[in-house]
């Protein structure tokens, strides 16, 4: 332990924001530089507990409570403490193939296991992770590896996201010959059209990782999609053993009145994607916010992602709504550490959007109960309620509030409630069996399908979920395809 008191002499710290009104005019980064001097002082925070739980990566109620990967964290942070840049970055990759996008778009369940938040605001985990990897860029510590030796087994990874390119990694690094196939045209994933460019910027950060993968020896295969244009049955002819990361992208719908297909009502995916692809292709958007009354339907990172988007893209309002009460600013007794602390967080989207028209614009306990149309056809307004949350047959379900209906305007509306599953036509032409949630059926210790040979990770296998829980499967898939290929394996 570096500073015996650290924690008792600084104060928690994170580096500046970009001003919210400033910001909403670009599609760049938000997050500010911090100096040296202060990333080590709040290395210094860390408190060498005796049984830290910052690195568990365990499930408590529901909720991931720790690093899923098991970050070394109170190494690293020693390290950056002590100034040592260059052991805190060879600690972090011993278990983390992609700590600049962890970094940037992870909640940190580590900070919510933090034994310091117990009496303090935690460690700041995940900013320090950001910096030494980004100092590590920037100290030419990261470069591209030489494969010394290849096992000639040839492994399809299916789906670029961050499961798919952790295990393509990983695979790659054991000498195996992996080609990654992406139905999208441009690899990623959910990193690349499924979170705007201002959270994690597409070429800067997400491109300059696949360019280092290319460079030792993954092949990727953008607009091929398997079962589409690449037919299923050659992945087994062409390679003995195939990984599916297909991630989990089919959006949960909402149930109510009116003409669900009118103009204006689309998934959040959808609206983010044509975002994106517009800025990457220099084009305009498919979908667009400008000069339009928004209500974005659902919490979550994604409605966020959302509102953000909106802004930048000159909408006239946005309003958020969200079915379950506001949570407390505080730990409730039935929260306690080191559960992921359910309380009420102001994201930088809601930032921005309560600095541009006043308010925070999420409205709790609100559930949409009609969709209205214009004449046209087009979508015009919503008809929202409050909602109560009463006790039924042993579970919680929200009871709309009699006379409590109201009439929101809204040209666009996006649905950001998540995801239900993975597409089920890739299992099914494949013959691989699901389970009752309409996840590939895959055993969490070998990662193996129904089909011999074929493994799965990621959301596709697990449900919706965290980039660090797709970067965990993505390597534990990795580490037992090597096994079946190898008779053994030395990938952790």
């Amino acid at each position: 332990m570096g500073k015996v008191k650290g924690f008792m002499e600084f104060q928690r710290e994170l580096p500046a924001d970009r001003a919210p009104l400033e910001r909403i005019k670009d599609w760049k980064e938000f997050h500010l530089e911090m100096p040296d001097e202060s990333l080590q002082s709040q290395g210094a925070r860390c408190m060498d507990c005796g049984t830290p739980f910052c690195h568990t990566g365990i499930m408590l109620s529901g909720m991931t409570s720790g690093c899923p990967i098991h970050n070394l964290i109170p190494e690293w942070n020693d390290d950056v403490y002590r100034g040592f840049w260059r052991d805190a970055y060879d600690r972090l990759m011993k278990t983390n193939n992609f700590p600049e996008f962890t970094g940037r778009v992870c909640p940190a369940p580590c900070e919510g296991s933090c034994v310091l938040a117990i009496i303090e605001p935690p460690v700041a985990i995940k900013n320090i992770e950001c910096a030494i990897i980004e100092h590590a860029f920037a100290e030419g510590f990261v470069a591209p590896k030489t494969i010394v030796r290849r096992t000639g087994k040839r492994v399809a990874v299916v789906g670029s996201g961050p499961a798919g390119l952790a295990c393509a990694d990983q695979l790659n690094k054991a000498g195996h010959s992996v080609t990654v196939f992406e139905r999208d045209d441009r690899c990623g994933g959910l990193l690349m059209y499924g979170i705007p460019n201002m959270k994690l910027d597409k070429q800067a950060v997400v491109q300059r990782r696949i360019d280092i993968m290319e460079e030792e020896g993954v092949v990727f295969m953008q607009n091929t999609e398997v079962g589409g244009n690449y037919p299923s049955e050659k992945l087994h002819e062409d390679f003995d053993a195939t990984v599916l990361c297909t991630g989990s992208t089919v959006p949960r719908d909402l149930d109510a009145e009116g003409r669900r297909e009118s103009g204006g009502i689309h998934f959040a995916m959808d609206f983010l994607r044509s975002s994106t692809k517009a800025l990457l292709d220099s084009s305009q958007p498919a979908l667009c916010a400008e000069g339009k009354n928004v209500v974005v339907i659902g919490g979550g990172d994604t409605g966020t992602d959302c509102v953000a988007t909106s802004l930048r893209q000159g909408c006239q309002s946005v309003v958020q709504l969200e079915i379950m009460p506001k949570p407390a600013l505080e730990r409730t007794d039935d929260n306690p550490w080191p559960q992921w602390p359910k309380t009420l967080k102001v994201d930088y989207g809601q930032e921005e959007a309560a600095a541009l028209q006043g308010e925070d614009p999420r409205r709790y306990c609100m559930m949409t109960k009609k969709f209205i149309a214009d004449d046209g056809g087009a979508l015009k307004a919503l008809q929202v309620s409050q909602v109560e949350w009463v006790k039924k047959d042993g579970r919680f379900i929200p009871q709309p509030v009699a006379g409590s209906e109201e009439i929101i305007p809204a040209e666009l509306a996006l649905l950001a409630m998540g995801f239900t599953g993975p597409e089920a036509a890739l299992a099914e032409q494949l013959g691989i069996a699901c389970d009752e949630r309409s996840n590939i059926k895959a055993s969490e210790e070998n990662y193996l399908t129904s089909r011999e040979k074929v493994f799965a990770a990621g959301d596709a296998r697990r449900g919706q979920s965290l980039v660090v829980w797709a970067i965990y499967e993505g390597r534990g898939a990795a580490r037992e395809c090597d096994r079946m290929l190898m008779g053994e394996t030395s990938l952790p």
